[in-house]
């Protein structure tokens, strides 16, 4: 045995407080000098037992010490042979560590309640000391680890090849290789002094002899001497009857998504949170880990008040299909193509829906569709409901890497595509079985679809229906716009789902008469939820400014449409091109009584000039989000008598919704008690039957947005009038924090909007928190320069006399950065890095 060494000074992040040695004598009478971190709590009302894997040391965990819970201690340890504990002459096996743990855990007088975390392969040893120590136990964290070899799987390849035989030896022991490869896997990549920091223990070959050992107890082989330990492991902790939650990095090559799920179906009840971006170390990657962690242990023993469960609204998302079943009006037209009877498209669903079931789609399963907007699209969303499944909705404005994070984040068990989905599935590695829309037998085979629609609505004919589920259960999860980071999977339950349509169907009056132009997809599939027809201009719903009025004419002549739902980038593309409307496009747009859009502020000066577009048509602006719409709703009217005010008037509350704000701080955090105190800015909170469930796979975000039980924090700002409305403000990471307090962005982009010559504005802050500097980009309406440049002097006096608010500088460009989705929210994150670069001289 060799001892350990002492703790090098001046760690990046470590409070040499925190070390310690420990003597602890182990089964055979031997002992061991053990060296960990541990914050010290006297007297703990629990213990965070933090265990590395390789060839990290309990350095990985620093920030969950600095972070640690209120009177929670935390002991993160070096296991022997790693990091500054004792040098071993021999091996150590997978249950001589899991003991080794538990002699520790005695010597230090543990007695729970015990919170383990793990990371690596410390994630099956930290949970073998749970099973040996239930009585202890009160819940169990990991990050990316594994703890069985999924069927069929030959174990992560980076490890497999540090394991062959002549390169173990040479790439941990002989060389520094294995240590310095896990630090590189981080990105953005860590500081040189934090990746020496993770290799201070390990400077030597002498001091790497247990790296070259602890991958070398690694058990791919069904004979390996700790192959039993380990099984035995993944198979306890099926029935741990703790809290769990998972910590995840996706973009880690050791353990990928395959290990997840594996867990995931060993620790059903277990909380995800999702990193994205992160890699392997996600302690690394992410370390706003370590205050999930603290508030996920506090949350423990706390009695957060769950919200009240709604009445469940009468009725299923296709129940509109069974009391229209034999009708032969129009259910869903395809401009250019054919139409789809209720009666029809009632027999469809219910045929591909026992189809489904045929084959597998059970309750519960998450179904991606990748089908343009079509009948087929249609018919295939109320089939997957109709099954029990969950429709899985992610579409293409997220471009493929986006598309990709966000269905292998909902784990989908299914995909339904056309040739186009079928193709970006596989080049996205999508798992589960394969359905082709569209296709012939033999396109959708060279797929690598297993079936197409036609076959299974043929196979559903004499199959067995399906039984309708609970109304608890989940039924849809839909994707944000990514407009202000990932897109983010949000749930909706089949209750929540049926109180928005019934909201929808109430607030605009809509009845069997009426018929929907949609140009935003999600709501031509909503149609036949609603119980009225719809139709899809003949556009790429992905982008919003291809609609022309002429197209959004021959959509509503072709459904006779008298509801029409935009975007506002939609809908100036529309005034636009009015001048070359027919005299038959103008009667059919004459026939519509109520026109929505919603997405992004639409200016008053918008919805005044669709009036020669749209006459007859009262035009209202709902607000909402994906996690809940609509929230309040307004009229062109109601504007433009509310008058000019700070922000966009959204109007007030629909009937059931209530709508308070929590008051923003001078440092722009929203902390304040929600209130409806008029005049107070603060992040928007919502309270309604039909808000979303969850985020999913994202229990942090989750935790944040609904840490008042039962209201859901929006992100946007703004304020309450005497009147009640509703005035928007901004997005919460777009308050720009100066010395003199808090500016919210749109109520000054409107002021600046107002100046002739000026076409567009966006607000945004440069420079560090809390002394921020207001910056206007301006977009001249006679255009601008592709990049940022500084504004000529007139018009920087004009920005500033405009603005109400002290504005450091003033620039010009051609065009703003907008979401993709709807093609109208700016991307004032981005504003700010290319302002910050012109003033920065780059």
């Amino acid at each position: 045995m060799r001892a350990a060494t002492t703790l090098p000074a001046d760690l990046p992040g470590l409070d040499p407080a925190w070390s310690r040695h420990v003597p602890v004598t182990d089964a055979t009478g031997t002992t061991h000098d053990w060296h960990l971190l541990d914050n010290g709590v006297p007297d703990p009302v629990g213990t965070l037992l933090c265990v590395h894997g390789n060839p990290t040391w309990s350095y990985l965990w620093r920030r969950l010490l600095d972070a640690a819970p209120a009177g929670w201690r935390v002991v993160a340890v070096d296991q022997l042979g790693m990091g500054f504990s004792e040098r071993l002459d021999a091996p150590r096996s997978l249950a001589e560590r899991v003991a080794d743990l538990g002699d520790l855990t005695a010597a230090l007088g543990l007695t729970g309640p015990v919170v383990t975390v793990g990371h690596d392969w410390g994630g099956v040893i930290s949970l073998g000391w749970a099973l040996q120590h239930r009585d202890q136990l009160r819940g169990v964290v990991l990050g990316n680890t594994a703890v069985a070899m999924p069927e069929g799987d030959l174990g992560p390849a980076l490890i497999r090849l540090a394991h062959a035989p002549g390169v173990r030896a040479a790439v941990t022991v002989g060389t520094p290789v294995f240590v310095r490869a896990t630090t590189a896997l981080s990105w953005p990549p860590l500081p040189a002094a934090v990746r020496d920091a993770f290799a201070a223990p390990y400077g030597s070959p002498a001091r790497r002899r247990a790296v070259g050992d602890f991958v070398a107890d690694i058990p791919f082989s069904r004979d390996h001497p700790s192959r039993a330990a380990q099984e035995a492991i993944a198979e306890g902790i099926r029935d741990l009857d703790v809290p769990a939650l998972l910590l995840w990095g996706p973009r880690d090559p050791v353990f990928g998504e395959r290990y997840l799920a594996d867990l995931r179906e060993r620790l059903p009840h277990a909380s995800l949170h999702r990193y994205e971006g992160a890699s392997h170390l996600l302690p690394e990657d992410a370390p706003q880990y370590a205050a999930a962690i603290a508030t996920w242990v506090t949350d423990l023993d706390a009695s957060r008040p769950a919200p009240a469960p709604a009445g469940a609204p009468p009725g299923t998302p296709w129940g509109a299909l069974a009391e229209r079943a034999d009708d032969g009006s129009p259910a869903v037209v395809e401009v250019g193509g054919g139409t789809v009877s209720w009666a029809q498209l009632h027999r469809r669903v219910e045929h591909l829906a026992a189809g489904l079931a045929a084959v597998g789609v059970a309750p519960g399963h998450r179904v991606g569709l990748l089908v343009e907007p079509s009948a087929d699209l249609t018919a295939s969303v109320y089939a997957v409901w109709r099954a029990g499944g969950v429709v899985v909705v992610a579409d293409k404005g997220l471009g493929l890497r986006g598309m990709r994070r966000a269905l292998r984040s909902a784990g989908v068990d299914a995909v339904i595509g056309g040739a186009p989905g079928l193709a970006a599935a596989r080049a996205m590695r999508l798992p589960g079985l394969r359905i082709a829309a569209g296709t012939s037998p033999r396109a959708a085979r060279a797929l690598g679809a297993t079936h197409t629609l036609a076959e299974l609505e043929e196979r559903g004919r004499t199959a067995p229906a399906p039984a309708e589920g609970p109304a608890d259960a989940d039924c849809a999860v839909l994707f944000t716009s990514g407009a202000t980071g990932p897109a983010k999977g949000v749930v909706y339950t089949r209750r929540q789902a049926q109180a928005q349509l019934q909201l929808v169907r109430s607030t605009y009056r809509l009845g069997p008469d009426d018929r929907l132009v949609a140009a935003f997809a999600p709501f031509a599939i909503l149609g036949p939820a609603l119980g009225i027809g719809s139709a899809v201009p003949d556009v790429d719903v992905t982008t919003p400014g291809s609609l022309t009025a002429a197209k959004l004419a021959d959509a509503a002549a072709a459904v006779g449409g008298t509801v029409v739902f935009a975007s506002p980038a939609a809908l100036r593309r529309v005034v636009a091109t009015a001048g070359a409307l027919t005299g038959d496009q103008r009667a059919a747009l004459g026939r519509v009584r109520l026109l929505m859009s919603a997405g992004a502020p639409v200016p008053l000066a918008l919805l005044q000039q669709l009036r020669e577009v749209l006459p007859a048509a009262e035009a209202h602006t709902p607000y909402g989000m994906t996690e809940a719409l609509p929230v309040t709703d307004v009229s062109a009217t109601e504007i433009a008598a509310a008058g000019p005010g700070d922000g966009v008037c959204v109007g007030r509350p629909l009937a059931g919704v209530e709508v308070r704000v929590s008051p923003l701080s001078p440092a722009g955090d929203a902390d304040g008690a929600l209130t409806a105190e008029p005049g107070t800015t603060g992040e928007v909170c919502v309270r309604a039957a039909h808000v979303k469930d969850r985020y999913d796979a994202l229990w942090a975000t989750e935790r944040a947005s609904s840490r008042d039980p039962g209201w859901h924090r929006t992100g946007d700002v703004g304020h309450l009038d005497a009147d009640g409305r509703l005035w928007i403000e901004g997005r919460l990471p777009h308050v720009v924090t100066t010395a003199a307090g808090v500016v919210t962005p749109v109520g000054v982009e409107q002021r600046v909007e107002s100046l002739a010559g000026v076409a567009s504005a966006a607000v945004v802050g440069v420079g560090p928190a809390g002394t921020q500097a207001v910056v206007v980009v301006v977009v001249p309406a006679a255009g601008g320069p592709r990049r940022p440049a500084p504004a000529d002097p007139d018009l920087a006096d004009a920005v500033r006399a405009a603005a109400g608010v002290e504005v450091a500088a003033v620039l010009v460009t051609g065009a703003l950065p907008v979401d993709i989705r709807h093609q109208s929210k700016i991307d004032r994150r981005e504003v700010a890095r290319r302002a910050a670069r012109v003033l920065a001289g780059r």
